[in-house]
């Protein structure tokens, strides 16, 4: 029995880096010949890879809590601006992105709980040099939900100029051309959506922490990493205009940076208990910036 438990628990783990490298081919298949099929594919990809990275980092329950905020937040907020014009600015889907839950395409809601997972995970490796972050104040948990919407936002600043110039995924009917002709609005739609999505659950973990069944290793901590990496990849090598191309790199690239040093302090303190060389124990850095908290 402890033998089945214990193989049954690698299948999130195990289907995380399946669908990792199947998003990441279908990613480079997109650069080839970007069409809805690709489109469609490589999003359900990129979800079911974060949603089952989420069940081994955070367990099932913290997990799901995630995808239904993510997605009913996303959905709701995208539907309100396609019809109303709130958060992006006034705008509407085009077939592009395939099947629609009324005005909108159903891989969005998908993309906005990949892209918060991802924003979870890394600002949570800038801050606390850990994946997940420990209690601390509603106030902590307001900036830190502040700072995963920013590295969700960051995303936007390049791709933004590409859905709407080369893909035509979506069409703004009204523009301001601050954001090489596209208006500057959806940046604090973006914000304020992403930020609404993390604060939610940031504040459900306060009251039932993640229960993962096994502790995190590396590897998983590197999928949401690999898949906001893949996204910066496609955009700096692929992004329109070419000035938004080196956008991407600096935007998405400094808090990608930043939490590989997280992840690699994280991973030191979890190998040995030794000081680090600012004269901390690298294991209690989180634990210190909890009491400050």
């Amino acid at each position: 029995m402890t033998s089945l438990l214990h193989r049954s628990s690698r299948i999130p783990s195990i289907a995380a880096f399946c669908l990792l490298a199947g998003f990441l081919v279908l990613l480079s298949a997109r650069g080839y010949a970007e069409t809805t099929p690709l489109l469609v594919a490589s999003s359900l990809l990129m979800f079911g890879c974060c949603w089952a990275s989420a069940i081994h980092l955070l367990g099932s329950r913290a997990a799901l809590a995630l995808v239904l905020i993510a997605m009913s937040a996303g959905w709701l907020a995208e539907q309100l601006g396609a019809t109303l014009g709130w958060f992006f600015g006034d705008y509407h889907y085009t077939d592009v992105l395939g099947p629609r839950l009324l005005a909108v395409p159903v891989v969005i809601p998908m993309m906005w709980f990949a892209l918060s997972y991802c924003g979870y995970v890394i600002a949570n490796l800038i801050v606390w040099q850990a994946p997940d972050a420990p209690e601390g104040s509603r106030g902590m948990a307001v900036l830190m939900a502040v700072v995963g919407a920013m590295v969700v936002t960051c995303y936007d600043l390049g791709v933004d100029p590409y859905m709407v110039h080369v893909l035509k995924a979506w069409i703004m009917t009204r523009t301001d051309g601050w954001w090489f002709g596209e208006t500057i609005e959806g940046f604090a739609g973006w914000m304020i959506v992403a930020f609404a999505i993390g604060l939610p659950f940031r504040l459900l973990l306060r009251k039932r922490p993640a229960a993962p069944s096994h502790p995190a290793t590396t590897r998983h901590v590197l999928v949401p990493l690999s898949v906001y990496a893949g996204l910066m990849v496609f955009q700096v090598c692929l992004g329109y205009p070419h000035e938004a191309r080196t956008i991407a790199l600096f935007a998405m690239g400094f808090p990608l940076l930043t939490a590989a040093c997280g992840l690699l302090r994280w991973r030191a303190a979890r190998r040995q208990d030794v000081p680090a060389a600012d004269g901390a124990g690298t294991a209690a850095m989180p634990v210190a910036l909890k009491e400050a908290a």
